[in-house]
């Protein structure tokens, strides 16, 4: 048997035309081992369901029973059942045939042409290009009994092409797509699918699109569909509830720019940018670089200039282009001496961080664009600097520099509300990246919510008056320290 396995053994067990065959399976039906459940098909689990073990095998089950089957339309691009247990193959006849748990809707059609992929036994899947055409067939039903998936789904899937392969990858697919066209007599099919794959590539707006993503192309600002739901998912969260106001203490010019220090200290130390804070202040003071650490003492100077800047850390975007003229202008200060990283330009190839890839460089603009939709909804300030921080910390939109014009944007919402400004100190990173990475990968929202609101009620215990007597501050607070040394403590002053 298959595999060597004894056939008492195997979870699917065929009938077949030899006759010796079918009177062994009589008898380990009669003797327990094995178990009917679906014609001319047997099994020897009894401990699951027939529904679990007919879906678990049906491709298998396919392959055997159905030998030059296709594997077609919306099931050769889902690989799975639809909500309404159905799979659609094409045949040489038009059926419905009900197993337990599915439905096997057969189409008679061509069989596999060159290029469709073998699958299990002598059981064929549509290749991409023929899968796309078979979608685009007109089909009687709708929904999750519909034979093809929808057409702005076509358009998501389309979009996905480019998105991987480029331009010229769909150029390519479309070509493939022809021929088989041909073979197939589908060519009706082909020129639906040109339209689509032509206002794709076009850069004027397209009546033909209706899948926001492929509009986004159309429009010159293709985004990151993946991202959006996350972003989505923080939104949905943020507004779950009130958030505490925390008016800010440190408005007053020498207490906002001695709080103003720290901040730049600090988001700078959390990228590797580390300095004793006698040198940061000889940075600052003398805006003269630290020997030998031209571009370190400029990354501490440049975003220093920010965040001290009442004026500048009063500025928020109204509309996506403020948005991105803010961007820009802010990483132009920040990495003004780090010409190799481009500073003020968006990112011209792909970064990462660890196992995070961060949006693509094609789909940075557009993805800012559209993540601005859910930043501009937020009414409440902490909401709204929470949002644009991972917003913009998730795209990641410049070569290098991203983290600190993250909390650039953030603390800019909470000064034009008047709200305390959030300082991440040393011992509390790991506190702050775990949050980050938490929510990017879990799409867990709470935890990265509840970091910031700790960091935040930490920071409304610093007052700035005296730059002594703050850096005393910071210290019973165990700001300085690492994370694996100490836990950060909030002092609260009588």
């Amino acid at each position: 048997m298959e595999n060597n396995i004894p056939i008492h053994l195997q979870e699917v067990i065929f009938a077949t035309s030899v006759t010796a065959l079918n009177r062994q399976l009589s008898k380990l039906e009669e003797e327990g081992q094995i178990k009917k459940i679906a014609p001319r098909i047997y099994t020897s689990n009894f401990n699951e369901s027939e529904e679990i073990i007919i879906r678990r095998n049906i491709f298998t089950i396919l392959g055997k029973l159905y030998p030059g089957a296709v594997v077609s339309h919306r099931s050769a691009l889902e690989f799975k059942p639809t909500a309404a247990n159905q799979i659609f193959v094409t045949y040489t006849y038009t059926k419905k045939i009900e197993l337990p748990g599915l439905t096997i809707r057969f189409m008679e059609g061509m069989p596999a042409i060159e290029g469709d992929n073998p699958f299990s036994g002598e059981l064929f899947v549509s290749q991409q290009e023929r899968a796309f055409l078979e979608n685009l067939q007109s089909s009687r039903q709708v929904g999750p009994t519909s034979k093809t998936i929808t057409l702005p789904e076509i358009e998501n899937k389309l979009e996905q092409i480019v998105q991987v392969k480029g331009e010229e990858g769909l150029n390519q697919f479309r070509d493939k797509a022809r021929e088989i066209a041909e073979k197939l007599g589908m060519q009706s099919e082909f020129e639906k699918l040109n339209k689509l794959i032509s206002a794709l590539l076009t850069t004027k707006p397209s009546k033909i699109l209706t899948s926001p993503t492929a509009v986004a192309r159309t429009l010159g600002n293709p985004y990151d569909k993946h991202r959006l739901e996350l972003f989505e998912k923080l939104f949905v969260e943020l507004q779950q509830q009130p958030y505490k106001e925390r008016q800010d203490i440190n408005k007053e010019v020498n207490s906002f720019r001695n709080f103003a220090f720290f901040e730049a200290y600090f988001s700078n130390y959390i990228e590797g940018t580390i300095f004793e804070i006698e040198e940061a202040k000889s940075i600052i003071q003398t805006e003269t670089p630290i020997p030998n650490r031209d571009e370190d003492s400029h990354d501490i100077l440049g975003t220093y200039k920010l965040v001290s800047n009442q004026k500048e850390m009063s500025t928020t975007p109204s509309n996506p282009d403020e948005l991105l003229n803010i961007l820009q202008y802010r990483h132009q200060i920040l990495l003004t001496a780090r010409t190799s990283k481009k500073p003020g330009q968006l990112k011209d190839k792909n970064n990462r961080a660890g196992e995070t890839h961060f949006v693509d460089h094609t789909l940075v603009r557009g993805t800012l664009i559209k993540g601005f939709d859910y930043y501009q909804a937020i009414q409440e300030p902490f909401a709204k600097a929470a949002y644009i921080m991972f917003m913009i910390s998730e795209i990641h939109p410049f070569l290098d520099g991203n983290g600190r014009i993250a909390r650039v944007m953030m603390n800019a919402e909470l000064v034009k509300a008047n709200q305390t400004r959030i300082i991440i100190p040393t011992v509390y990173r790991d506190d702050y990246l775990g949050a980050l990475r938490r929510l990017t990968r879990n799409d867990d929202p709470a935890v990265y919510i509840r970091m910031l609101q700790r960091a935040q009620e930490f920071s409304a215990t610093l007052i700035a008056n005296n730059m002594e007597e703050l850096e005393n501050h910071l210290t019973l607070s165990n700001a300085f320290k690492e994370h694996d040394e100490a836990k950060l403590k909030i002092i609260t002053t009588q």
